[in-house]
């Protein structure tokens, strides 16, 4: 594994959001209170040093050791529409940032 540097939780849901180091420089949702893995989200080549959420909840932003910020939709909004896809949810976003 590699070292937990961030947590969030989500407002809206039952999730919350981890950020991990060297080895794995990724990006976690978990489902609370199982702690199933929702999704992984990679995109940075160094650790994933810091983590903010947007107001509603709905995006966070990450930051790096490599000197990149990346914007990632991941929750529903509170007031959000969704329509069901089977197992999980997909939120209207701009092309490639919904993660589910």
């Amino acid at each position: 594994g590699g070292q937990v540097c961030n947590l969030a939780w989500s407002r809206n849901c039952n999730e919350l959001v981890s950020t991990h180091g060297y080895s794995l420089n990724q990006i976690v949702v978990w489902r609370y209170p199982s702690m199933s893995k929702v999704a992984t989200l990679t995109g940075h080549t160094y650790r994933v040093l810091y983590l903010a959420m947007s107001p509603d909840g709905s995006t966070i932003v990450t930051g790096a050791g490599d000197e990149t910020l990346r914007f990632w939709q991941v929750f529903p909004g509170p007031r959000s529409h969704h329509k069901s896809t089977g197992p999980g949810l997909l939120f209207p976003s701009s092309p490639g940032s919904v993660i589910r």
